[in-house]
Order: structure tokens, then C-alpha cells, then sequence
């Protein structure tokens, strides 16, 4: 969460002439309501199976550059899925900047919470941080750099 995934990614789909998608707004497409809704709604295990639905479906096309939503990883079948169809870029990011990116944005509903932003991300990382380092067919550090930079660094390790 934080991370940069689609802003990124866009960069990556412009600069190689790719479609770009997010997962998250394929999501809000195909029912027709932002993710919060689905989560209030269905909770957060309805929002995931209709996560690993979208990933799925998406998974299966050619040349495009794909942003998931953070917690994708967590359903095995969908890391199975990211990693076999496709290149993975873990978009390693300190808690301290996913704090700041994400403060103002009311669009994220594991963080409307009465617990600190801070100690859920501090969590999150815990849980899904090895998950995104087993799939990851590399990492990218998105700290100290804007997300033209970042993207460039990928585009030159996918040799493209």
C-alpha cells in the first residue's frame, strides 16, 4: 500500500507501448463500486475472492503490465498465478513513506481503522513481506525516487 504499484506501472505501460491495468479498478468496473464498498459490503474475504478473480482473468493476457492491489499475495493461488504468467517486481517500501503517501487517502479501507496507519502497514509488511520476496522476480527500492526514475530501473532490468 503506498508502494507507487500503479503510478509505476503506468510509466512501464507508456514508455513499451504496453496496456496497462490495476486490479483494483478492474474490480470497481466489473461491479460497478469502489473497493471500499465491496469491503463494507462483503468484508475483506469477498473482496479477495473477487481479487483473485480479476488476477485470474487478467493473468491470462499477453504484453500488458498488471498493478495488484498489496494484499493479493496473500492468496496462494494468486502468487502461483502472478508467478507463473509473468515478470514480478516487488516495490519495496518504507513504512515511513507508505505512512506519508497513504495519510490523506479515505480510498483504503484496511486503514480506516481506529488503529494507527503506522502500526497497520507495521503489520501488513510482517504478513506479506516474505510473500512478495517469494514470488518477486526482482526488487525495486521506490524510496528516495520519483516513480519516472523507478520505473526506468525496471524497464532497463527487463532488458526491454
Amino acid at each position: 500500500m503506498g508502494a507507487g504499484k500503479s503510478t509505476i506501472g503506468r510509466h512501464i505501460a507508456d514508455q513499451l507501448h504496453l496496456e496497462f491495468y490495476d486490479s483494483d479498478n478492474e474490480i470497481e468496473r466489473r461491479t460497478g463500486a469502489d473497493i471500499a464498498w465491496v469491503f463494507d459490503i462483503e468484508g475483506e474475504d469477498g473482496f479477495r475472492r473477487r481479487e483473485e478473480a480479476v488476477i485470474t482473468d487478467l493473468t491470462e493476457l499477453q504484453g500488458i503490465v498488471l498493478a495488484t492491489g498489496g494484499g493479493s499475495v496473500v492468496s496462494k493461488e494468486v502468487r502461483n498465478k502472478l508467478s507463473a504468467r509473468g515478470i514480478v517486481v516487488y516495490l519495496e517500501t518504507p513504512i515511513e513513506k507508505q505512512v506519508a503517501r497513504t495519510q490523506r487517502d479515505k480510498r483504503r479501507p484496511l486503514l480506516q481503522t481506529e488503529e494507527a496507519p503506522q502500526h497497520v502497514l507495521e503489520r501488513l509488511a510482517e504478513e506479506r513481506n516474505p510473500l512478495y520476496q517469494e514470488i518477486a522476480d526482482f526488487v525495486v527500492r521506490t524510496d528516495e525516487q520519483s516513480a519516472k526514475v523507478v520505473a526506468n530501473q525496471i524497464i532497463e532490468k527487463l532488458n526491454f
